[in-house]
């Protein structure tokens, strides 16, 4: 069994979202195919989208996987499921928003186009949401500069949680 590592961000600012985000870290503990699952601190950021919705509460993990990329999106979108998410408009509001970043392979970025997964996130180098807490979780995997791509943010950045 080949163990990749793989980066998640999380999101949440609806029904609760401190709950939510936390309910998804336990679920991807408990998850028989995901190993040694480390979580950053939760951070509040604005939205990126619409303004007339609630700020976000954000986390980013790292976590070892005998998953395929595409299998561990099925289980991104279980937890957006468990979480009850309804897509209401586009960057609006959610209950919960799980994403695969970044995904490894024998310490190889693995990169990957098709119409359900784009790897690496095709944004995230442009949210400060995602590298911030990102940046918390990184292991000497990492092949990119991140505090170069942090340096250029445009910041909806609030606070993070001690």
């Amino acid at each position: 069994m080949k163990i990749k590592t793989a980066f998640l961000s999380l999101g949440s600012n609806l029904d609760n979202p401190k709950q939510q985000i936390l309910d998804a870290l336990e679920r991807l503990k408990s998850h028989p195919s995901l190993y040694e699952v480390v979580a950053s601190k939760l951070y509040y950021s604005r939205p990126l989208g619409p303004q007339d919705q609630p700020d976000f509460i954000n986390v980013c993990v790292r976590l070892q996987t005998s998953l395929s990329a595409s299998l561990l999106l099925d289980v991104l979108q279980w937890l957006e499921c468990k979480a009850q998410r309804k897509r209401v408009r586009h960057w609006g509001e959610r209950s919960l928003d799980a994403d695969l970043i970044y995904y490894q392979n024998n310490g190889q970025e693995r990169t990957w186009q098709c119409a359900r997964l784009i790897l690496p996130h095709s944004q995230y180098t442009q949210r400060d949401f995602v590298l911030l807490p990102l940046r918390e979780v990184l292991d000497d995997s990492w092949k990119i500069d991140i505090d170069a791509l942090c340096a250029k943010l445009d910041n909806h950045f609030i606070t993070n949680e001690h």
